[in-house]
């Protein structure tokens, strides 16, 4: 018996890399996909071959054949579609982040816990061969962070998608790509940030938000985070992480990992696949199909959300 599918903003960027992971994974099936747009939607569902298409999530939830849905949906929708999505009895993966504020994180948790399914938040880089690797490491007591150096770049001075489409919704650096790399860096030390400090640049005139923003955070035992974020780089762009280590220093790059001297690291056997959506979402199948809290929990990913909230309260 298959298990069914509801993608939430399936024609966008992510929703598209989501459902591509999907096919890969035995036992599912997309059943229902959700757009902005009737028409654009009803042609993409066509496409790929999915039976039904929508613009009202509601509907979708309706339906006896989904059990469970992917909110690949603007940031501001997030909080209240995955509260609708558990109260209607369905599991749900929030991409990141699963909300643009604390208050509304908090809601979600408290939700999770009242209907008991499975709640996940799309915390993608816990699932990265690159940093399950030093994950691994430092759980076999191989490694300790010291200080993890990240860069988050991009050049996006109009409001466009991953694919360089006009998008519907203003992206955050803070409660979204900041919220990759707080979470990442309490993920691999094991430990909240017991002190933080955030700055944020000028406001675009248009964006209405900061376009570079610098943030620190450390932890009880002393380790680091340094993370540099910008929508003004012209030039590379995404995140690149630099962990230096009590045993040697290693550079992430998406799915990639190199030591400080530029060696290769071999990610052979780390997972089942290079790809971290994948990944992710192989997570939320398993963790449905076992009956189990999955890896990436909104409960597990609240305290990057409260470490979040301390950092936008000092920039003010």
């Amino acid at each position: 018996m298959s298990m069914k599918f509801c993608v939430a903003g399936a024609a966008g960027a992510f929703g598209k890399k989501h459902l591509d992971a999907l096919k890969n994974i035995d036992g599912v099936e997309v059943t229902s996909v959700v757009g902005r747009t009737g028409e654009t939607i009803a042609a993409f569902a066509a496409e790929r071959g999915i039976a039904h298409a929508t613009t009202d999530l509601a509907e979708s939830l309706s339906r006896s054949d989904v059990d469970a849905v992917i909110l690949s949906t603007p940031t501001g929708m997030h909080a209240a579609q995955a509260i609708a999505c558990m109260k209607a009895g369905k599991h749900v993966l929030i991409e990141i982040p699963m909300a643009d504020n604390l208050a509304d994180s908090r809601e979600i948790v408290a939700v999770q816990r009242e209907t008991g399914v499975v709640a996940m938040a799309g915390h993608v880089r816990r699932f990265n061969p690159s940093h399950q690797w030093v994950h691994n490491r430092i759980v076999a007591g191989e490694l300790n962070i010291q200080q993890m150096d990240v860069q988050t770049y991009f050049f996006r001075r109009k409001n466009i998608n991953a694919l360089g489409q006009p998008r519907s919704w203003t992206d955050h650096l803070l409660w979204h790509h900041a919220c990759h790399t707080v979470d990442l860096f309490q993920y691999q030390t094991g430990q909240v940030a017991a002190d933080v400090f955030g700055m944020a640049g000028p406001i675009h005139p248009e964006l209405g938000i900061a376009m570079d923003m610098s943030i620190g955070m450390k932890t009880a035992s002393g380790a680091l985070c340094t993370l540099s974020l910008s929508f003004n780089n012209d030039g590379p762009l995404g995140t690149f992480f630099r962990y230096i280590c009590d045993n040697g220093t290693y550079i992430a790059r998406y799915d990639d990992l190199v030591d400080g001297h530029e060696n290769p690291i071999d990610l052979t056997g780390v997972a089942v696949s290079s790809n971290g959506i994948e990944l992710i979402d192989r997570e939320f199948v398993a963790a449905i199909s076992q009956g189990r809290e999955p890896n990436g929990s909104v409960a597990e990913c609240l305290p990057a959300m409260e470490t979040l909230d301390r950092i936008e309260k000092l920039m003010g």
